[in-house]
């Protein structure tokens, strides 16, 4: 399917690994020129190259931490200046350590909410007024399905998740009349480095091996298995594209059927 992306420009952060880096590939291969975003200098320019070279596409490392507002700013204005415009931000960066109520203390709360919840929505008041300069844009918040299903050992998590579904369906009505579409993805279970450092602290939390808390997960999605990042990618180039020019403040779940809530 040609989701007729070429010529379009993009803001991924969070890409150097996992589903954001698989987005950053994603789209490259669909001919949109890609500005990827994540803290690590070194590694995010390697990404880059990387992607580059497998798909043909323009890449570019724009590194900066994003619950940091000045860095925001900049990262945006690297963006535009390379590209000229960003027609698409993929906000993919940031994650909640697994936890219960009495294990998250007020600092962490407040770096959860700073780098993703305030992360995506600086990020987007920064892409916004250009798009509707130009009656064009693209809005995808990666999140979770904490956020709607919640799990005790992950409270801080559920509840920044659960936030920014409000905020990007909020913020789907705002844009609407402007042509701007603003959709999300809900992963379930997907093999990355973040998650496997999530089984981890889940099973500290629990008091039970990182095994057993994966198989208790694995036991909740109906196809039995681990999701891939690319089985997320896809779904997020087609909410960018206009094939998905009728979908709006939608959220699609990539969770194997886990998610039983309507």
């Amino acid at each position: 399917m040609d989701l007729q992306l070429t010529g379009k420009t993009a803001l991924v952060t969070g890409a150097s690994l996992g589903i954001g880096r698989a987005v950053a590939v994603e789209l490259a291969r669909e001919g949109v020129g890609v500005a990827v975003n994540a803290r690590d200098r070194s590694r995010l320019e390697a990404v880059a190259r990387e992607i580059a070279t497998a798909t043909g596409g323009r890449v570019i490392a724009v590194p900066g931490n994003m619950g940091v507002p000045d860095e925001i700013e900049r990262v945006v204005a690297a963006a535009r200046s390379e590209f000229g415009q960003i027609d698409i931000l993929v906000n993919n960066a940031g994650s909640s350590p697994a936890g219960g109520v009495q294990d998250i203390d007020d600092q962490t709360w407040w770096d959860c909410i700073n780098l993703k919840l305030m992360g995506y929505v600086r990020c987007a008041r920064a892409v916004i007024p250009d798009m509707k300069q130009r009656s064009w844009g693209r809005v995808i918040n990666v999140n979770g399905r904490a956020g709607h299903q919640p799990r005790a050992w992950y409270v801080s998590g559920g509840a920044v998740n659960a936030a920014i579904l409000n905020f990007t369906k909020a913020l789907a009505l705002e844009l609407a009349p402007h042509n701007i579409l603003v959709n999300g993805i809900n992963p379930g279970p997907i093999q990355t480095t973040r998650w496997d450092s999530h089984m981890e602290q889940g099973a500290a939390t629990l008091g039970a091996s990182a095994e057993s808390v994966l198989e208790s997960m694995i036991a909740s999605v109906p196809l039995g298995r681990i999701g891939r990042p690319e089985e997320c990618s896809g779904i997020v180039a087609f909410l960018c594209s206009d094939r998905a020019s009728y979908i709006n403040g939608t959220f699609i779940n990539v969770d194997g059927g886990g998610t039983q809530c309507i």
